[in-house]
């Protein structure tokens, strides 16, 4: 078993390149907007486990955050006017930076996986891929929290 507060450390397994090169310049939710495209780039040592997500028409891309240097513990969102928790709410000032976001598949090519749903600053450090799977990843009734009010 892990001591608790062990600093660990993960390495990317690529580069998520994206028309974004400020992030004021980035879309709230790249998933509406169908111009957001983006390409995530894996090291060629990782290039095998893209095999078979060509079949999946979205997929969980992870991120770091590596332009962030503050965190909040407390933060206002967009969507209110009052400070919520950092673990309830979507803001990147996250204590360790790890974003993600679904994204439309458009192709994989070799290392390359081309998709639409872009919300992450051009360089972003890519720290996983994982497949989004309707019965699992969709709970309907499951709300929205604080933002259902």
């Amino acid at each position: 078993m892990q001591p608790e507060n062990k600093p660990f450390q993960l390495v990317p397994i690529g580069t998520i390149e994206t028309p974004f090169d400020e992030k004021e310049w980035i879309p709230r939710q790249g998933r509406y907007d169908p111009t957001a495209k983006g390409v995530a780039i894996v090291k060629p040592e990782f290039e095998q486990g893209l095999v078979s997500l060509e079949l999946c028409s979205y997929c969980w891309l992870l991120f770091y955050f590596d332009r962030n240097k503050t965190f909040s513990l407390l933060q206002v969102p967009p969507k209110d006017n009052k400070p919520h928790g950092v673990f309830s709410i979507r803001s990147p000032k996250r204590p360790n930076g790890i974003g993600m976001t679904v994204v439309k598949i458009d192709r994989v090519e070799n290392n390359k996986v081309y998709f639409t749903g872009a919300d992450m600053i051009n360089g972003t450090p890519l720290i996983d891929i994982k497949p989004y799977v309707e019965e699992i990843d969709s709970i309907p009734g499951a709300g929205n929290g604080w933002m259902d009010k």
